[in-house]
């Protein structure tokens, strides 16, 4: 059942989506999935060789004006399901070999999950959970999540609330930002803190993700700081992949073009001075729609070809 009087992500927007009203994410009574399936351009730890097995769900609480994922985001592009049917998505994608189950932008169906991954473990998944968030998460949201949840894969986007108040159209973001990622730090203490297998997959921590944005390399420099403030030497993803899309093309200015090398290697070396030992990083040439996944609903209704 959806909320009543909907709260689940910090804009508390209060919408009565059991009565088929939409919140601010796009969300309504129904669940609705984009694609479901093997993802093979996560970090090492995520998807090592096998892939990641990402559930891609549509609508979003941010509104991002330069979103690579703007078909399912702000188009809400999908299909409707039934939670049962997640259950299985989760079990199919184990079965074709997925290191994890990948929840990607899963914060406007929290109230679904402790019944999902709970149905799904009785049933036999055993891979490790990710939740893969754009960081605009309530601590008690994180709280309530510390238990099903293995990996945390988050974002951290801003340091500065007027870019977060012009780019994303939430002022707030860094405070929630900084006590949401606090959160997660003090649930992978409570479980024992990172761990990886073998072959390097984790199987339990966190990755904290920052795309650095032309001609905002200075604040991608504040982001880090304030992840180190809040938790120290964690691995840290930053992502020079930043692809204009048609309305930063049509508006111009600095977010119609590429990162430049140097602000991305300034960004890099800001990371180093700190002290970040577990630092993912990209080679030139990752400026291509080519890592955003074809949102044609793969594996929404039957399990994708493996």
């Amino acid at each position: 059942m959806a909320p009543a009087s909907c709260a689940l992500c910090p804009r508390l927007c209060r919408a009565d989506r059991a009565a088929g009203a939409t919140g601010i994410c796009g969300a309504d009574d129904t669940l609705r999935v984009a694609r479901a399936a093997l993802h093979m351009w996560e970090e090492p730890p995520i998807s090592g060789e096998a892939g990641s097995g990402t559930i891609f769900f549509s609508g979003c609480s941010l509104k991002c004006v330069f979103c690579q994922n703007h078909e399912i985001s702000t188009g809400n592009f999908g299909l409707k399901i039934e939670p049962e049917r997640l259950v299985q998505i989760m079990l199919e994608l184990q079965d074709q070999g997925a290191l994890n189950i990948n929840l990607v932008t899963a914060t406007h169906y929290a109230h679904l999950l402790p019944w999902a991954i709970g149905r799904a473990r009785e049933e036999g998944l055993s891979i490790p959970i990710v939740y893969n968030t754009s960081g605009y998460e309530l601590e008690r949201a994180v709280r309530d999540l510390g238990d099903l949840v293995d990996v945390w894969l988050t974002d951290y986007k801003y340091a500065s609330p007027d870019l977060a108040a012009k780019l994303s159209n939430v002022r707030d973001y860094p405070d929630v930002a900084r006590r949401g990622l606090a959160q997660m730090c003090r649930e992978i203490r409570r479980r024992g803190g990172i761990e990886y297998d073998e072959h390097g997959t984790m199987l339990q921590g966190m990755i904290v993700r920052h795309l650095v944005l032309p001609g905002h390399a200075d604040d991608s420099c504040r982001v880090l700081d304030a992840v180190w403030d809040v938790a120290g030497d964690v691995p840290i993803s930053v992502m020079n992949q930043y692809t204009p899309n048609e309305g930063m093309r049509v508006a111009g200015g600095n977010l119609a073009r590429a990162v430049t090398d140097e602000e991305y290697e300034h960004v890099l070396d800001h990371a180093d001075d700190l002290g970040f030992t577990t630092l993912f990083w990209q080679e030139g040439g990752t400026v291509d729609e080519s890592f955003t996944p074809a949102f044609d609903t793969t594996g929404v209704l039957r399990a994708a070809d493996a």
